[in-house]
């Protein structure tokens, strides 16, 4: 019914996934005082483990994804602040520079809410977005090539 070598496939993107959610954890957990972890980076982990060969997990899309979404999120509410309007006007601003950079990596859409509803600063997008999405593409690059996967 299952094929085995798809199942064990399956559970190393699964545990790959944990280990390095886990450890951005213990940093989000630890006493260095700064967020690491946030939620699409769970995301982030579904595109590098478990299709890692989509143009959607490319290292480069992963950490410029990230990266000018946060900061989207960032100066939009600089400029306007928390509202209905500022949000899709946040997102839309994301969806066209992933777009216009090809840097284009689903997760990264909720940062610019995150952003937002969170009252961001600039340091939000340093850490724990561009800093965090280093570490999954560091992760995601010498995990898949221990399992002799072809990432990236």
């Amino acid at each position: 019914m299952f094929d085995k070598k798809i199942l064990l496939n399956n559970l190393l993107s699964a545990l790959g996934a944990c280990i390095c959610i886990s450890m951005l954890s213990y940093l989000h957990f630890s006493d260095h005082g700064e967020i690491w972890l946030i939620p699409p980076f769970g995301a982030s982990m579904v595109l590098v483990m478990a299709v890692h060969n989509s143009p959607l997990a490319e290292p480069k899309n992963v950490f410029f994804g990230h990266t000018l979404s946060a900061l989207s999120g960032v100066v939009i509410y600089a400029l306007m602040g928390s509202s209905a309007i500022s949000l899709g006007i946040a997102v839309g601003l994301s969806v066209f520079v992933m777009a216009s950079f090809n840097a284009i990596h689903p997760p990264a859409g909720a940062n610019p809410i995150i952003a937002i509803l969170g009252a961001k600063s600039l340091s939000f997008v340093l850490i724990p977005v561009a800093l965090g999405a280093v570490f999954i593409i560091i992760f995601a690059v010498f995990y898949n090539k221990l399992l002799r996967r072809d990432y990236p």
